[in-house]
């Protein structure tokens, strides 16, 4: 009696090897190579399609609007030299490879340099978080590169052309990078634009592994030589080629996953240490930039004791974070986060929750978080702002008016409302005579400091 078991596996073997084939609609093998040898190069409307291509990226990445640089992406051809490189390396077809990196280089600095004179002359000066968003790599760019090489190296081979190559053109984001480095040249920003050329590079080699590694995949014919010798150069040409190639991909993908882990563990450290009922994080930056590896956390609220903190500390091993150093900077009536400090972060947050508010998957937790967030920065601000008195002279022209004055302060401080939860300001000034004056005079010297320092409300202690 046949074993049912043994029947079922030839053929979930073949629905599986039918419903992943790659071969039965793969368009003839030299067609393909024509056709991304003929993307390869850079001349004539595919150089002044990409010229194009540019201005309009960097046209939206200044207006922070993604619609508009999704659109130069569709049109953009820098998808041909990098695929071509791993075409060449596949095919053991040096030439190939050597032409690709010469359009590519050419290519990119077309682009840069496009994009430079745009950010150079445009009165729209204003980093936006689109920018922002293209100079710092993650190991999500990473396995977008590999996904999308993979997707248009398969879609290029396949007899009827799909939608696929513009979509991976849009999702591997070639474009940007290259308009924010040449925003970094224009603005002599560095960290711009060595952050963003990093990000393309790492777009060019993993896409141009995900090619090399289809083309190897589905055996398309490689170049033949004549000649032994030099057949044997060029097999050591190529290896060592690949070599050069894969090498600093490897260590890039291990740095990146690196950094990645570590970003996971200190967002659960902050989540899970630092949850407070009077006392909220407002921000957090983690620098992890050669020896220097920072974790920095931002409070604001009630004082958080330093025996807290030290035992906060002492669980960083716990995490994964044993070599980073974590910084605690509290905002409160005792200690002031830097007044700049409080814009930059209030600004970013309320852009964060005008994005938040258009992306209809995130929520209503989150809005309502960034909103607490935006309203402690503002009663932040108020009460940083509130200080700010010319109160030299105010004194000048009040010992002028009075003589008999001998001792004078005047500041703005914070007035809170523990029903309403609100704040105001309120101006105090502290006033010291030899003789006290009488009402009439107490009066008027309280009225001129009132109009004098620009104040609603204004309380006079005489001593």
């Amino acid at each position: 009696m046949t074993n049912p078991d043994k029947s079922l596996i030839p053929q979930i073997k073949f629905f599986l090897r039918d419903k992943f084939d790659l071969i039965h609609d793969k368009e003839n093998d030299l067609i393909t190579i024509h056709e991304i040898k003929k993307s390869v190069e850079f001349k004539g409307a595919n150089l002044w399609i990409l010229i194009f291509a540019i201005i309009i990226a960097s046209i939206g990445l200044n207006m922070d609007s993604t619609a508009v640089v999704i659109g130069a992406m569709l049109i953009s051809p820098l998808m041909g030299p990098i695929m071509g490189i791993g075409l060449g390396a596949g095919i053991n077809d040096f030439e190939l490879i050597k032409k690709s990196l010469r359009n590519l280089a050419f290519a990119s600095v077309i682009s840069i340099c496009t994009s430079a004179i745009y950010f150079w002359i445009t009165p729209l000066g204003d980093v936006s978080s689109e920018l922002l968003s293209r100079t710092r790599p993650t190991l999500w760019d990473v396995l977008i590169a590999l996904s999308g090489g993979l997707t248009g190296v398969i879609a290029a081979s396949r007899k009827d052309k799909s939608n696929a190559i513009p979509g991976v053109a849009i999702a591997t984001a070639l474009m940007p990078p290259l308009c924010t480095t040449g925003y970094g040249l224009a603005t002599g920003n560095w960290s711009f634009f060595f952050g963003a050329l990093y990000l393309f590079f790492i777009n060019c080699v993993f896409i141009s592994l995900s090619t090399l590694f289809i083309v190897r995949f589905l055996q398309y014919p490689k170049k033949e030589f004549l000649d032994d010798i030099l057949k044997k150069r060029a097999k050591k040409i190529i290896t060592a080629f690949l070599i050069f190639f894969i090498t600093p991909s490897i260590w890039l993908a291990f740095n990146l996953v690196k950094d990645s882990v570590i970003e996971k563990n200190a967002n659960q450290f902050i989540a899970e240490e630092f949850n407070f009922e009077q006392t909220k994080v407002i921000d957090k930056k983690l620098i992890l930039n050669g020896n220097e590896k920072k974790l920095i956390v931002f409070f604001y609220g009630k004082t958080i004791e330093q025996d807290v903190i030290d035992h906060s500390k002492s669980k960083l091993e716990l995490y994964g974070l044993k070599d980073i150093e974590l910084v605690v900077t509290q905002g409160n009536e005792d200690k002031e986060i830097d007044l700049a400090t409080i814009e930059e972060m209030s600004q970013r947050y309320r852009k964060e929750k005008e994005v938040i508010e258009e992306l209809y998957q995130k929520s209503e937790q989150t809005l309502k978080s960034k909103n607490e967030q935006i309203n402690l920065l503002e009663n932040e601000l108020i009460r940083l702002k509130s200080n700010l008195i010319d109160s030299r002279e105010i004194s000048k022209e009040l010992s002028t008016l009075y003589p008999e004055i001998k001792e004078f302060s005047i500041y703005k401080t914070v007035l809170e409302n523990m029903q309403e939860n609100s704040f105001d300001t309120l101006t105090i000034a502290n006033i010291h005579f030899d003789k006290t004056p009488q009402r009439l005079d107490q009066k008027k010297i309280q009225d001129w400091l009132t109009i004098r320092s620009k104040s609603d409300s204004l309380k006079m202690i005489l001593y």
